[in-house]
């Protein structure tokens, strides 16, 4: 059931209507741990001159629960565009919410109705030197473009002008080290152009050992670290392959905006009898720690936000393989996250997302 207060005020029911498929489509997004995790991902519908865009830290999930768009006539946009700069929220009509970051790649997008999400899918293959190459094939047939890694807002938003100058009917792009964009005249339409290039995307995970018991009974005596339930987390401790694509840098923009720049690593010299002492100032403001062909501790103040984008994470590099040419991000890209707007966004999703409310034992996504 879609809540009055998160219509808007529109002149025909065609328009409020679009608007209602809107809202449906993204609560069954923002429930698919396997599209978007936590606050991540975003969805807009053009109308009567007015995008509608998900505001900056709302849950897709609940998009028909409570106010989760906000209003922004496509004039302003331009405008900001022209003038190469972020929308000024005395700009935005009738909202004290700021729109998300992406809301300049969604306005530069000729269609009515845009999805942005994090797919892990669509990520596994985004993080490869050769994704490109690797999905001419899987992608046959379809009107999509590589967009190679850029920071969000004004600078994607020119990348995708530049691709929609030479191939205006490109409605899937594949972004570099972020993730996917599809979009289309109506939610239905998008809708089921998502599902298609999901199916074509998919990767099957690796399997991998199972966690080391000790590892339990160590952490169980332990008042600030956590052993999760989660059974497939812990291959980012057991997989060899996971731990070494880890321990070479970061591959996306969430997994350093909410999990940290620095990995810590309990190597497997380390006697579990000796692991609370080893991480004693190692880890110190970490969320999660990896204990080499061990399993993964989590910090008991961990977030929601956290524990989901730990588990994409997991995710994602359980589906790429030995071989896959991987591209991390630069120093300067990863100084460019954490200087810019992108990196705030973590203030304001965590602000709402409290650690006590966080259950360990999720089932796997």
């Amino acid at each position: 059931m879609v809540k009055h207060s998160t219509l808007p005020r529109v002149s025909s029911q065609a328009c409020e209507k679009e608007f209602v498929s809107l809202l449906e489509l993204s609560a069954r997004l923002g429930c698919d741990p396997m599209l978007v995790q936590a606050n991540n991902g975003n969805t807009s519908v053009k109308l009567e001159g007015v995008m509608w865009i998900k505001a900056s830290g709302k849950c897709l999930a609940n998009a028909k629960r409570e106010l989760t768009f906000v209003p922004v006539e496509l004039t302003v946009i331009k405008e900001s565009l022209r003038n190469n700069k972020e929308i000024a929220q005395d700009n935005i009509l009738e909202s004290q919410l700021h729109p998300s970051i992406e809301t300049a790649m969604h306005a530069v997008l000729p269609h009515t109705v845009v999805v942005h999400v994090h797919s892990v899918n669509a990520i596994a293959w985004a993080i490869r030197e050769d994704g490109p190459r690797q999905l001419t094939k899987r992608l046959a047939g379809l009107h999509w473009q590589w967009v190679p890694y850029v920071s969000s807002g004004i600078p994607l938003a020119r990348e995708i002008e530049k691709i929609l100058r030479d191939a205006p009917e490109t409605n899937v792009f594949v972004l570099g080290n972020h993730g996917l964009v599809v979009c289309g005249r109506d939610c239905q339409s998008v809708d089921a152009l998502l599902c298609d290039v999901e199916r074509r995307l998919v990767i099957a995970p690796r399997s991998c050992p199972e966690p080391v018991p000790g590892l339990f009974t160590v952490m169980s005596r332990s008042s600030h670290w956590r052993f999760p339930d989660l059974q497939a987390l812990h291959a980012l401790g057991t997989d060899a392959i996971s731990r070494t694509i880890l321990q070479k840098g970061i591959l996306y923009p969430c997994q350093l905006i909410f999990l940290g720049p620095k990995l810590t690593v309990l190597p497997c010299s380390v006697p579990l009898s000796s692991l609370r002492d080893y991480f004693m100032g190692r880890a110190e403001g970490q969320s999660y720690a990896i204990v080499e062909g061990g399993g993964v501790i989590v910090n008991e103040k961990i977030n929601r936000a956290e524990y989901e984008t730990l588990i994409a994470l997991m995710q994602v590099v359980q589906r790429v393989e030995t071989s896959a040419p991987l591209r991390y991000l630069t120093e300067m890209e990863i100084s460019d996250v954490l200087a810019d707007g992108t990196h705030r966004y973590r203030e304001t999703v965590l602000a709402g997302d409290s650690p006590q409310g966080l259950t360990l034992d999720q089932p796997t996504p």
